[in-house]
Formats: C-alpha cells, structure tokens, sequence
C-alpha cells in the first residue's frame, strides 16, 4: 500500500497536468512512437528496451544487444547479487575483545559494508559507528588492563581494509599506536579473551534499498564484493565480476556481453546490454528473495536520485516510474518499471554516445523522462482531480 502523503502528492501534480498530457500509448502504438522519439539527437543512438512485465513480451528495443556502458544501472547486480547469496534479514556483527596476549586486541567482524566514520549518522540509522568502536575499546581495554594503552596490537578478521585504516588512524590521534595482523575467523576466537565492544549492523535489505534509492557507490561496492566472498570467489573485481556472470547464468540470462570493472558503475570499462539488465529486472520482479530491490528503487518525482525528475518534463508519470539512474561524463542511464495503468512495464535506456557535457546530460535525462511519460498512467485515473479551464 502507497502511504497517503505519496498518494495526494501524486493527485496535486495529475490535477495540475493538462487533460491529454494523461492519454498514455496503447501497446500497439508504441513500437512507432518510441522509435521516434529514441531518434532524438540528444539520446545519440541509444540503447533501449521495453518490456511488458506480465508477459515477458518485447514491446520495443533498439541496440538491446549492444554492450554499452551502463553507469550506476550496474547496482542492480550488485544488489541481486548479495540478496542471491546472503539473507535479506541478515545483521553483520563487528565485536572486539581483548586479546588472549598482553597487549593485543581482538576484531571479529562479519565485513559489515555500513560501519560509519560519523557518531551521529550511524545513531540516526542504527550503523555501527567507528568513533563509539573506538571510544569504547580505549576505555573498556584500559579499564580492564589497569592502565593507559600506548600500543596495541591488532588481530582482525571479517573488516574491510578502509575501516581498520580508519580505527588506526583513530587510535593514532589519541595516541596510540597500532600494528595489525589478519587473522582466521577461527583464530579470532581463540585469540579472544573479554568483550570491549559489541556491534551489530542494520539488516541486508535496508543496505540495499539505501545503496539503490541514493546511488551510495562505497556500499554498492562492498556489498558487490560481500557477494562474491559468500559465493567462494575471491574478495576482488574479478571475483564480483566472477560472480556477476553466475547469478545472471542462474537466472538463464546470457552474461557473455557483460563486462565488469567495479560494483559502483564508476567504472566506463563496465559493460551490460539493456536486454540482459532487462530480463534481469524480469526475473526479480515477483520474487520476495529481491523484493528489497524493487521497494529500494527511486520514485520519480517522489525520492531518492529521481526526487526532482517528471515534475516539468512529465508530471504524468510522477509515482509511477521506480529506476535506478545512472551517470557518468558521456552516459545517461535509467533502468526500472513504469506503471500504465493495469499494466507494468520494464524498462532499460542507455544513452553512452552523449557528449561529455552537463547540459547534454540534462538534456539526455529531459528526453528519457519525456518517452516514459508517454506510457506512464495511474491505474484508476477517473478518481484523479478534475480541473477546469
């Protein structure tokens, strides 16, 4: 159920949108005028593909099969991919002990993706904070220890390299110094002794629905590489690109095209075609395994990376589009589902030949917003404010 205050936002910018701005295109019509309007000079060649979501029938394509670069549309496989191998509930604990040895602490960590470096933020959304991680193991270590830590050594397991860099570094300005030293999980229990700080991060699904709602690239990739550790491929780029190819295979989507450099969609060395991302958002749609990714998705004109977008170019599709957007210098990007009124449609536009210009960027994202807005509808559209001229 859509809250209220969506709803009425909704019935403001439809009550306030000319009459025949509301007629959407029969499925028939489509093919023609998207062909159209996908000629328009600042999509230069793009990439396209709409699909109907109940059938799997391709409504229009054009270049689907073209391996283009796909910005941060990439997330969406980061995204199912951790959901493939990893709970949706689950919570990534980061604890410390003290050290069995004098002298040595102890992380147990899970790789939790979300550890903040801001006290307050990580309060707000219930992430574990690096600063309270700190704090308390200074005071409970020296606490226990009767003394005034100078030096510590570190044995860590289940911590991403940017997170024990940070907590040294924290240590560091409080005036202690650190060594660390990586260690098995299994040697992490034996190697501890008392608890200094016990943490525990919010669930999976929320990470993910922040990672595609905001565009978040550091947790995007993380969670990418958290994908590709649980399924037994190495914790690198070639082991999330690895893994990219083998949950598109389980899904019976053809990964050949599909070349991967990062798990942010930073990198223009990525590769995806809008077929396979397509069918990838075809398999997702009604499956609750990835249900997180379709309630994750931005809403146009409502939240996230598409809060500001349909509101001038097309006011009649506000509410009704969910897409991951994407960009990058030269590429445009949006991949998602539009509702037409009882119908669903999946949707994937690449345009990676623009110039490397913000106005054409503008420019570009104006011209996809205004196609989409050719089949978006509300599905009781006679409920809707009437106006008067």
């Amino acid at each position: 159920m859509r809250p209220l205050g969506f709803l009425l936002a909704l019935a403001l910018v439809i009550s306030a949108t000319p009459a025949q701005a509301l007629e959407k295109l029969a499925p028939s019509a489509i093919p023609k005028v998207f062909q159209n309007l996908s000629d328009s000079k600042f999509l230069a060649d793009p990439s396209m593909i709409v699909v109907d979501a109940m059938t799997g029938e391709i409504i229009f394509e054009r270049n689907s099969t073209q391996a283009r670069k796909p910005a941060s549309v990439i997330k969406l496989l980061s995204a199912t991919s951790v959901l493939s191998y990893i709970d949706s509930q689950k919570v990534f604990n980061t604890n410390i002990y003290k050290g069995v040895d004098p002298g040595t602490i102890v992380i147990n960590g899970e790789y939790d993706p979300w550890i903040s470096m801001i006290q307050s933020q990580a309060e707000k959304m219930g992430r574990t904070s690096l600063p309270r991680l700190g704090f308390n193991t200074i005071n409970r270590y020296n606490e226990l220890t009767q003394s005034n830590a100078k030096r510590l050594k570190i044995l860590y397991t289940g911590l991403f390299p940017q997170d024990l860099a940070n907590l040294q570094a924290f240590l560091k300005k409080r005036g202690i110094r650190t060594t660390a030293e990586k260690i098995t999980a299994e040697d992490a229990l034996l190697q501890s002794a008392e608890p200094l700080v016990l943490s525990a991060s919010p669930t999976l699904e929320t990470m993910v629905k922040w990672t595609l709602l905001w565009s978040d690239n550091v947790l995007a990739e993380r969670l990418a590489r958290l994908a590709a550790i649980t399924s037994g491929e190495t914790f690198n780029t070639q082991g999330v690109a690895d893994t990219f190819h083998t949950v598109l295979t389980n899904f019976g989507i053809d990964p050949d095209k599909i070349e991967v450099a990062d798990g942010s969609g930073l990198s223009k060395q990525n590769r995806v075609t809008a077929k396979a991302i397509a069918d990838l958002l075809m398999k997702i749609r009604n499956d609750p395994k990835y249900v997180s990714v379709y309630e994750g998705l931005p809403i146009g004109g409502v939240s996230g990376t598409l809060q500001k977008r349909f509101l001038t170019t097309a006011p009649q599709a506000v509410g009704l589009v969910r897409g991951k957007t994407g960009t990058l210098s030269g590429t445009v990007s949006l991949a998602g589902y539009v509702d037409s009124e009882d119908r669903q449609y999946i949707f994937v536009a690449i345009a990676d030949k623009i110039p490397r210009r913000y106005s054409a960027s503008e420019r570009a994202r104006d011209t996809l917003d205004r196609i989409l807005g050719k089949i978006a509808a509300p599905i009781f559209p006679e409920l809707l404010p009437v106006t008067t001229t």
